[in-house]
């Protein structure tokens, strides 16, 4: 599966970057979003979602509302077939309306859905 880390980070004590190397031991294609890192250590990082490669299936957000609000139109607009809000990263309104677009559309922690084999 391809998944999209939104809120990638190089610090390796921020649950985003854990994802991404849990993420890539469970076998996924992972591709960090962030428009401060050109590169994550081995990871490919781009600045935008619409910067993506295509046939991303999943996004797992660890951003706040402010911040995934300005991205809405991106995330809406790529064509994801699911959405995963990390906790401390929920955002009611984007939810719906991805929801409403047909997005599979989760509030959970993607760390604990890799270890519980639910990812």
């Amino acid at each position: 599966m391809k998944v999209a880390v939104l809120g990638a980070s190089p610090k390796a004590d921020r649950y985003a970057n854990i994802a991404l190397h849990r993420l890539r031991v469970a076998g996924h294609e992972v591709v960090g979003v962030n428009p401060a890192l050109p590169d994550l250590g081995g990871f490919e990082c781009v600045a935008a979602v619409a910067d993506l490669p295509t046939g991303m299936d999943t996004a797992t957000l660890y951003l706040g509302k402010a911040r995934s609000d300005e991205l809405a139109d991106q995330i809406l607009s790529y064509g994801f077939r699911r959405a995963i809000f990390n906790p401390g990263a929920e955002n009611p309104d984007l939810e719906r309306k991805l929801s409403e677009a047909g997005v599979e559309v989760l509030e959970a922690c993607t760390l604990v859905m890799l270890a519980t084999r639910q990812f």
